[in-house]
């Protein structure tokens, strides 16, 4: 399973030094796991989930941006989701995929078998369904629109564990990449007014209270796994795709977009318990490549 989320970087988690975010779940993920501390995407979003998929540089890929035909990956580069599925696993993607909306770029061209994403580089951009703002959304379904109920954070959380749960007797592989935090910030009150309160400004505590829900899900599945007896036998990788949209970069130059550390280097935490001893910091040089070939 691979969790990763949209514009939060590496100092919106509490184990990351986060004064005011509350992210309980998230931080036991990373205390019972491996946490790659020194861990680096590309500055914005399209560029790292090629890397993420292929395990070579964006650029090789096709993909040097996020619009005007700059997120198209090549027809020929080979996927994680491809690599898996060759080798009998099930494979869904649930949120964002970023690297094409049309024949022959869709995440089920690219071997995913279940899709459940929305248009473009996130919910109510133009490639997205008309209208689309994070609640009681439309969503392309295994690539039909389909109306969904819920929060769009809920609503893919939902559609993963749903997976899992169809899918817990043979290996899978679960792609859950959110669109949030991006903007705009969206989220129900409960969420942000703890935040609020504490005297933040609206947009940056609707920016935490997005995350707050991430955790809460991340929560929710982590729950599941145990229920399941698949947290033993099932890797769980969270990672952000860039660098803050937000205000705090835990004291690193730059953020989403920059060409300093604050723009590129995020937070991975890697948990398999039968595995791999946790409790462990990484401070090796990593990054978004690494994974599919690993």
């Amino acid at each position: 399973i691979i969790i990763l989320t949209d514009d939060q970087g590496f100092g919106e988690l509490g184990v990351t030094g986060n004064p005011l975010i509350r992210t309980p779940h998230i931080d036991r993920l990373a205390t019972e796991g491996v946490s790659l501390v020194n861990f680096h995407v590309m500055p914005v979003c399209s560029p790292t989930r090629a890397c993420l998929m292929t395990g070579r540089y964006n650029y090789r890929t096709g993909i040097v941006d996020t619009y005007l035909g700059r997120s198209l990956m090549h027809p020929d580069e080979v996927t994680l989701a491809e690599v898996l599925s060759e080798a009998g696993y099930q494979t869904g993607i649930f949120g964002k995929w970023h690297l094409g909306d049309n024949y022959p770029s869709r995440p089920q061209d690219r071997g995913f078998q279940e899709t459940l994403v929305h248009g473009g580089g996130g919910v109510g951009q133009t490639p997205d369904y008309w209208g689309n703002d994070y609640f009681n959304d439309t969503y392309r379904y295994n690539g039909k629109l389909k109306a969904f109920k819920g929060y769009c954070t809920d609503v893919f959380f939902d559609n993963a564990m749903k997976f899992i749960e169809a899918n817990k007797g043979r290996p899978f592989f679960c792609y859950l990449s959110t669109n949030a935090p991006h903007a705009p910030y969206n989220v129900a009150t409960e969420y942000s007014q703890p935040y609020r309160d504490k005297g933040v400004p609206d947009n940056q505590a609707n920016f935490y209270g997005m995350i707050t829900n991430i955790d809460q899900n991340i929560g929710r599945l982590m729950r599941q796994l145990k229920e399941l007896n698949l947290e033993e036998n099932t890797i769980l990788i969270f990672m952000t795709d860039n660098g803050t949209s937000g205000d705090f970069s835990a004291g690193m130059r730059g953020k989403k977009g920059s060409q300093y550390e604050g723009g590129h280097r995020v937070p991975c935490f890697i948990r398999w318990p039968g595995k791999l001893r946790g409790g462990r910091d990484v401070s090796q040089l990593t990054a978004h490549i690494d994974l599919l070939p690993t």
